[in-house]
């Protein structure tokens, strides 16, 4: 199987490789046609100042010295009247120039004609251009080239140009590796950051070196992992707590249970030791009820049956019910509804949402304060506050009050009665009713929790 990097490579390489073969090839062509258009205009351009000193002074010293001169260079002349006859020529006339002097030619432009361009399968590539000497000589200039020299001259940019395309290929390698290097180091640590999670090892790093995609993915599989790595120790420290919890209640039982049993005890004392046996049963059966239940809402199979319920006379009826325990301790407990407006909600969950509520009001708060149940109707909202003035939650347990298990206290003291799973419960109530919940709190001055649900009622 072929790692990404490699593939990749072969990808990168691939891609660049044909576009410069077409690049490349696409040069060769238009380099060496222009190098052939030059020697076909260079020739035309000779062929024309032969015309011009032979039309300034015509003589047969002249013909001879166009003749010396060219038979001196890498290209040949020919010159003939205008029947075709050959008044002077640099070398010997082989067949092939024959062959193109015997050519019938069109109307020969004054600037001159291109008469055969094909270096490829032909020995000569060749121009003429008429002359006109005072209307009493005329003929042509004929123009020759070997094509053997321009063929040399192309091999030589062949060469050019294998040399180039090799240089060219060495260096695109090597870019290529560092590049599908530097593009594939990232996938390597993120395969290996999964490989780790895979294994239950979720306090993985992942770098993350860039703003692109690369980087957004990094930046998920961290999350990832931070949330795995969060819910590790939030299982971990569910279990501990899960065990303390059963373990105090159970430990009251079976040491009451033993006290009990002994027969030397009196009524009244072994009845005192079964009702401490009886609360800690109920204790025990109500933290089963409780993670029963939140097991069903991760389940989803917990279900709620809505229905539309007059909000003040609603509220009116849970404010009765709960402000007996509230004066018993010396609390004030008002209600503050001025609509009485319609909602949709399953009133057992809703009323088991304000009295875990309204329980921890009375838990932590001191006597002679005020806990206002308020509701009011806001544009597109009614919004339903429990606010206490209670002991207050610190700073750094705001952000962790509705964490199953969590509690402001440390300590557990048994007083207090709770399992740390009343607001986790709360907020998953209240969401399950398309509701949300929030908490504000100051340290000594109390705490209001809101429930929010969004929409015209």
């Amino acid at each position: 199987m072929l790692k990404i990097s490699l593939k990749l490579g072969l990808y990168i390489f691939s891609s660049i490789f044909l576009l410069e073969t077409v690049s490349m090839l696409y040069l060769h062509n238009h380099v060496i046609q222009s190098r052939i258009n030059q020697e076909l205009e260079s020739l035309k351009s000779r062929g024309n100042s032969h015309r011009d000193v032979l039309e300034l002074s015509y003589s047969e010293g002249t013909l001879k010295h166009i003749g010396l001169m060219e038979s001196h260079t890498d290209t040949d002349v020919v010159i003939t009247n205008s029947t075709g006859d050959i008044l002077q020529s640099s070398e010997n006339i082989n067949a092939e120039m024959k062959t193109i002097l015997r050519k019938t030619l069109p109307q020969v432009p004054r600037k001159g004609l291109i008469i055969q361009s094909s270096w490829k399968d032909q020995p000569y590539i060749a121009t003429v251009t008429p002359y006109n000497s005072d209307n009493e000589y005329e003929g042509y200039v004929y123009m020759f080239k070997n094509t053997g020299e321009v063929e040399e001259l192309i091999a030589q940019l062949n060469k050019h140009f294998l040399f180039a395309t090799v240089l060219l290929l060495f260096f695109m390698l090597i870019i290529i590796y560092f590049l599908s290097k530097a593009l594939t180091r990232p996938l390597i640590g993120m395969k290996e950051a999964t490989t780790k999670l895979s294994e239950g090892n979720f306090s993985v790093t992942v770098p993350i070196r860039s703003h692109d995609e690369l980087g957004e993915l990094a930046q998920s599989i961290q999350s990832l992992a931070n949330e795995l790595n969060y819910l590790k120790k939030e299982r971990n420290e569910f279990l501990a707590s899960i065990s303390h919890e059963l373990r105090t209640p159970l430990t009251y039982i079976k040491g009451y249970a033993d006290i009990a049993r002994r027969k030397d005890l009196d009524v009244s004392e072994r009845t005192s030791y079964l009702e401490i046996i009886h609360d800690e049963s109920q204790r025990l059966n109500k933290l089963l009820d409780e993670l029963f239940n939140m097991a069903k809402m991760d389940m989803n199979t917990f279900t709620i049956s809505k229905e539309t319920v007059r909000l003040a006379s609603f509220l009116e009826t849970i404010h009765e019910k709960v402000l007996p325990a509230f004066q018993y301790k010396k609390m004030q407990l008002h209600l503050e509804c001025k609509e009485d407006s319609s909602i949709d909600l399953d009133p057992a969950r809703f009323e088991q949402i304000m009295l875990n509520l309204l329980d921890n009001a009375l838990k932590y708060s001191n006597e002679n304060t005020v806990t206002t149940i308020k509701a009011e109707r806001l544009p597109g909202s009614i919004n339903i506050s429990i606010i206490d003035q209670g002991v207050g939650i610190p700073d750094e347990d705001v952000p962790h009050i509705f964490d199953r298990l969590y509690r402001v206290e440390k300590s557990r003291a048994r007083n207090t009665g709770g399992f740390g799973l009343g607001l986790s419960i709360v907020k998953q109530l209240v969401e399950i009713q398309g509701g949300t919940i929030s908490v504000r709190s100051k340290l000594n001055q109390g705490t209001c929790f809101t429930i929010i649900f969004k929409g015209d009622h």
